[in-house]
């Protein structure tokens, strides 16, 4: 397959122009793209808009009325083949905070239907299973429960580990815990990705965090101890620290767009995209679960999701609206593509995903010049259209 657009970003650093471009495709994988003439007539040729690569998601809680953390295998397929809709090629599902029993027995029901997951046609590719608890501080704890959230020992990560058989990809912990700093290197030891989040640390203890091996700080600002002018805190190190990379719920409710410039210009390169989307997502406003309890999506107001306690609980947020999002707040197109695919994608290990550079997946998206999703290709076959005139026009069944 041959497409064209009038507009082409390839998230490469220092490669996009934004001019009229094109991509090949064969057997799924990009055999090449370029500016300007394409090498012969295509296939599909886009009227406008622009074709970026598929967007990966570090932190996706539920989806169209489902919670991953309670859900069976055929509710995860269910979530994994309607997320195209949003641009979201790829995505590591999410359980919060419970008891460690709780979340062994989760993860051994995810490994054993993973596998099967991994690439299933017209569907997001699931890449793992993201913990985001329950190792964490009580006084960072935002919406999860107090009660489940303990230390990190060799024993709890020892079986978490075990439990993930492999798809365990990322965990979600508070530097401070005693443990915490044997627990991240032996987290990675077995290929994990480890992430500072719900976290009272000092920037100190961060630091610390990133020398033991942690890569990633969990949804910036939110459940962190801020920046202060003469203690950095978490948000500080995650800034400045260049081996950290910073998921961000671009939302403009969890972070303001002001504070959203400061750290795109702080960090460049060193931030990637994430909705934290929960059950509600995708739905009408109502009742819905995060973490096996109750949240509450309100109506008419564009607000996230909250517990009774008006305490935030995840969001609803696409990662299509989340790029708009970052644009909308001064960030250049291309680079806010590139924290929606590219820079999540090395993150996670995949240097595969992200990118429309030969050798990788044949995921994409069209996006309108509003920046909204309107096909989706994944390995090169088409997962999603939005069933406009001018998208069933520009491409075929």
């Amino acid at each position: 397959m041959l497409i064209t657009a009038p507009s082409l970003l390839t998230a490469e650093p220092g490669a996009d122009s934004g001019a009229p471009g094109y991509v090949r495709i064969e057997d799924g994988l990009v055999t090449g793209a370029g500016y300007g003439r394409p090498p012969r007539t295509p296939d599909i040729e886009l009227p406008d808009g622009v074709l970026v690569p598929g967007f990966v998601d570090l932190q996706v809680n539920g989806y169209y009325g489902v919670e991953f953390q309670i859900a069976d295998r055929s509710r995860w397929t269910s979530v994994a083949a309607r997320l195209p809709e949003t641009g979201t090629t790829a995505f590591l599902p999410t359980m919060i905070t419970a008891p460690v029993p709780e979340l062994v027995a989760g993860l051994r029901i995810a490994a054993s239907f993973l596998p099967d997951l991994v690439d299933v046609a017209g569907a997001a590719r699931v890449l793992g299973v993201h913990l985001e608890g329950p190792f964490i501080s009580p006084d960072r704890r935002g919406a999860h429960n107090p009660a489940w959230i303990t230390d990190p020992t060799p024993a709890a990560i020892s079986e978490l580990i075990a439990a993930g058989a492999g798809h365990l990809r990322l965990v979600t912990l508070a530097p401070e815990r005693p443990g915490a700093l044997a627990a991240i290197r032996e987290l990675v030891a077995a290929g994990v990705l480890v992430s500072v989040g719900h976290s009272d640390a000092v920037a100190s203890q961060v630091a610390d965090a990133a020398q033991a091996g942690a890569r990633k700080v969990t949804h910036l600002f939110n459940a962190q101890r801020p920046l202060g002018h003469r203690e950095p805190g978490v948000v500080g190190q995650a800034l400045t620290d260049p081996r950290l990379t910073s998921g961000f719920i671009v939302d403009l409710h969890h972070v303001t767009a002001p504070a959203c410039s400061i750290a795109f210009a702080a960090a460049p390169g060193r931030i990637a995209l994430v909705t934290d989307a929960a059950a509600c997502a995708g739905m009408p406003p109502g009742e819905y679960l995060l973490g096996g309890e109750p949240i509450t999506m309100p109506a008419g107001t564009g607000e996230p999701p909250v517990r009774a306690d008006g305490t935030i609980a995840g969001s609803a947020l696409r990662m299509d609206r989340a790029v708009a999002n970052a644009v909308s707040v001064g960030l250049p197109l291309p680079a806010a593509v590139a924290a929606a695919s590219r820079i999540p994608a090395d993150l996670i290990g995949r240097p595969d995903l992200g990118r429309l550079t030969p050798g990788a997946a044949g995921d994409m998206v069209w996006l309108s010049p509003g920046l909204s999703a309107r096909a989706t290709w994944i390995a090169g076959r088409l997962a999603y259209s939005d069933g406009a005139a001018a998208t069933l026009a520009a491409v075929p069944a």
